[in-house]
């Protein structure tokens, strides 16, 4: 009921709602409407109240709890189901259960903390509280165990076209999944899988996104590497419109790749892409070579030009950037 009234409240923002109204759309009491009122005061919305005229949204807390989302995520199926945790070690690891525990596609956790965040290979990712997107998507795609880091890139796509619609800032993507703005890194993807020896049972994706962290926020190691959307555009912004628009995105590509294939994610992925034609080195547990970078094949695998003119596929690697 709370987030039925908060959505009347939203749709009429600056308008008062009357009391009646609300009563008769949401079938309670005047009590149960104060009552939901209070709540949300206490959750720092601003809401004015005027006898005979009813209640006013005058100004809503930059939050990600579900009613909060709820207001941004459309019509479609991805984000119709949050789990919320003000602080949690990892949302990875909740997705997992959810999905062992046959949790919907398109089910999301999402938490204003993550104190235990892990990044790809295992790396922390620094989630601290009320500055970014920490969250993660349960996936159920019937698609050959082969093609799931297809959606890796797919995932990286929409996240950078969401970024671009919600901020108007271009975010670059590093390949297999770090978005770079400015050359700095903006948000990360990790794509976790439950599945046997022949088929996906699911796909976690986990999605961490610098939203409005301030320089302060950063330690000395990453200080010189990583940015925020609000440092790049020099203002804050809403993460629960950034999430709305994020799991928009995806869910578009995503029917469009299940029906279409990877095609028209590679190009668009191969549009957005940071190291597309650059010196790069890739360095994986059997090496490392360096060469250009060429683009990715249709299954997503990365191809790069040593300095003989040999095509290496890399699978999986970290690349850097050489100095000249």
């Amino acid at each position: 009921m709370k987030e039925a009234l908060l959505h009347m409240l939203t749709e009429n923002e600056g308008q008062f709602v009357s009391g009646q109204q609300i009563s008769d759309k949401l079938n309670c009491s005047r009590t149960a409407i104060w009552k939901h009122i209070s709540e949300l005061r206490n959750s720092g919305y601003s809401i004015e109240a005027v006898q005979k005229r009813g209640y006013r949204l005058l100004t809503s807390p930059d939050l990600v709890t579900p009613e909060e989302v709820s207001l941004y995520t459309g019509e479609g199926s991805f984000g119709k189901k949050i789990t919320f945790k003000p602080s949690v070690k990892s949302t990875q690891e909740i997705a997992h259960q959810l999905a062992r525990e046959g949790a919907a596609e398109g089910t999301i956790v999402l938490a204003d903390e993550q104190t235990g965040g892990r990044g790809r290979l295992g790396r922390a990712w620094q989630s601290p509280s009320g500055t970014g997107i920490w969250m993660s998507l349960i996936m159920r795609p019937n698609i050959p165990l082969q093609k799931a880091p297809q959606l890796t890139l797919l995932i990286a796509v929409a996240v950078s076209k969401a970024i671009e619609k919600v901020t108007g800032i271009e975010a670059a993507i590093k390949w297999p999944n770090d978005l770079l703005i400015n050359g700095k890194k903006v948000s990360g993807i990790l794509t976790e899988l439950q599945a046997e020896a022949d088929s996906i049972h699911s796909v976690i994706v986990g999605i961490g996104m610098n939203v409005n962290q301030e320089r302060k926020h950063f330690s000395e190691e990453i200080i010189d590497i990583a940015t925020s959307l609000a440092i790049e555009g020099n203002q804050p912004y809403k993460r629960a419109a950034i999430i709305g628009e994020v799991l928009s995105e995806i869910e578009k590509l995503y029917h469009s790749y299940l029906e279409d294939g990877f095609k028209v994610i590679k190009l668009l992925w191969e549009a957005r892409a940071f190291s597309l034609g650059k010196r790069i080195t890739a360095r994986s547990i059997s090496g490392s070579i360096t060469g250009y970078a060429q683009g990715i094949t249709d299954e997503g695998v990365l191809l790069l030009e040593d300095d003989n003119g040999v095509i290496h596929s890399i699978y999986s690697a970290d690349i850097e950037f050489p100095s000249p």
